[in-house]
């Protein structure tokens, strides 16, 4: 059994099943087939019972994958076993769906299980960039899950939009923007398009068949930083808007370096001090566990106070309230070497116009968060200074 000194102890199921493989999409996935969900089930909840915390989890956050494919019952059941090891009374409780997978049976099984947060992969209302994307929904599907989603009862519920397509203009971002805003979803998570390597989008990037555009999108981040908090949208993360107490405390929770457990296969967990990954493969993390052989995993990583207090100003730094760097060194213990450094590095961001500072607290200015995200070779570059110090 584990303990977990955290206030906030968040728990992630990976659920790796897709149907198809969207063009941007470099997630573990496995097609879905009879055998592979039986053999999830039997793992996940070995899984689990290999991964006991002594607290209860404060937030459950359900992705993939696809968790929408899974039926009903198998819905019921995931949420019966998660309920069996402990969840706080006023849990959070997400999962992610595509709207293609979007049914009133499974929505009701959603909130039969406990589910109170649904996260809803529209990506986009422009029916041109949908097809860029590769989604496998329409528009007027995307728009229906919306409706039945809420007709059933949701109360927290998050769109996924995804920006800077090939060819997509500022117009249009704004035109997906102001339709999404008329829904009235209760969080917006805007996201700018990443090529990743081993995907359809990446290949078309190696050929030359499309390009990056980084002034453009900082367009795009700009204009819905203004735009969204003028309707009602709190922004409180570089990517994530929301309307006032809707924020998504799992999240949160990770940001600030609070511990999380990941279960399924491919599933990262942060708790004790040790970041870890399990393995990537359905077939050797399920056999592993079901013969009950020593634990292992494809990657472990030991922390010290020191790495997680840079961890907590690198991800501080995304959200909009930015980090108190003597509550963080006196969190993790900082020494003092580390402390001046980052302080040195923060005033460095202060003098170039990147961060503001007042009262001990560093928040990163407009420009400061378009070279944290929309570029996308700064951000490691920031890291290394930091690590460096």
């Amino acid at each position: 059994m584990q303990d977990s000194n955290s206030k906030e102890l968040g728990l992630y199921v990976h659920v790796p099943f897709c149907s198809t493989t969207c063009d941007f999409c470099a997630f573990y996935q496995e097609r879905p087939s009879k055998k592979g969900f039986e053999q999830y089930f039997l793992a996940l909840e070995k899984d689990f019972l290999a991964h006991l915390p002594e607290q209860k989890f404060s937030t459950v956050f359900i992705g993939g994958g696809t968790p929408g494919l899974l039926s009903a019952l198998q819905i019921k059941e995931l949420g019966k076993l998660i309920k069996q090891f402990g969840v706080l009374p006023r849990c959070e409780w997400t999962v992610e769906v595509a709207p293609n997978e979007i049914s009133r049976e499974k929505v009701e099984a959603f909130l039969e299980a406990g589910i109170n947060r649904l996260s809803l992969g529209v990506q986009t209302l422009d029916p041109v960039f949908m097809k860029e994307l590769g989604r496998d929904h329409n528009v007027s599907r995307a728009l229906e899950a919306y409706k039945l989603v809420r007709n059933a009862g949701f109360k927290s519920v998050n769109l996924d939009l995804l920006f800077g397509a090939p060819g997509q203009q500022l117009c249009d971002w704004q035109d997906d923007l102001r339709k999404v805003v008329e829904l009235d979803p209760d969080h917006l998570s805007t996201y700018c398009l990443t090529f990743e390597e081993d995907t359809a989008l990446y290949a078309k990037l190696a050929k030359g068949a499309i390009s990056i555009d980084p002034e453009r999108e900082a367009e795009f981040y700009e204009w819905a930083w203004d735009y969204l908090p003028r309707q009602g949208f709190g922004q409180y993360e570089i990517s994530n808007y929301a309307k006032p107490g809707m924020e998504c405390r799992h999240n949160v929770n990770t940001w600030e370096m609070n511990d999380w457990i990941g279960y399924g296969p491919s599933a990262s967990s942060q708790i004790n001090r040790v970041r870890r990954k399990n393995f990537s493969n359905i077939e050797q993390w399920a056999q592993a566990l079901l013969t009950e052989q020593p634990l292992h995993y494809e990657e472990w990583t030991e922390l010290d106070n020191q790495e997680l207090a840079r961890d907590a100003i690198l991800f501080g730094l995304r959200m909009n309230k930015g980090v108190k760097v003597n509550r963080i060194a006196e969190r993790f213990a900082m020494d003092q070497s580390v402390f001046s450094g980052i302080i040195n590095f923060l005033n460095a961001l202060v003098t170039e116009g990147l961060a503001e500072q007042e009262g001990g607290n560093y928040r990163l200015t407009k420009e400061g968060r378009i070279r944290c995200d929309a570029i996308g070779s700064e951000l490691p570059e920031l890291r290394d200074q930091l690590v460096a110090i």
